[in-house]
C-alpha cells in the first residue's frame, strides 16, 4: 500500500499545474492587453499634444499681427497626471 502514494505522488504536481494552467495564462494575457492598451492610449495623447501644438505654430505663423501669441494649450497628457 505504500507504493501507491510514491506512485501518484510526482503526478500530482504535474496534473495540479496542467489544471491551474489555462486560468493563468487568461490571467497573463489579460494583464498583458492591459498594459498594451495603456500604451496605446499614451501614445494616442502624445500624438494629438502634437498635433494640437503644431496646429497651434502653424496658426502662429499665419497671423498677420505678428504679435506675441499666446501660449499652446496644455497637453492631454499633462493634464491627465
Amino acid at each position: 500500500m505504500s507504493a501507491t502514494p510514491l506512485l501518484v505522488s510526482p503526478f500530482s504536481g504535474l496534473l495540479t499545474r496542467l489544471r491551474e494552467w489555462p486560468e493563468a495564462s487568461q490571467l497573463q494575457a489579460r494583464r498583458n492587453a492591459m498594459i498594451a492598451a495603456t500604451a496605446c492610449a499614451q501614445r494616442r495623447a502624445e500624438r494629438d499634444d502634437v498635433a494640437d501644438f503644431l496646429a497651434h505654430l502653424d496658426d502662429a505663423a499665419a497671423d498677420p499681427a505678428g504679435g506675441a501669441s499666446p501660449a499652446p494649450p496644455m497637453s492631454r497628457a499633462a493634464a491627465n497626471r
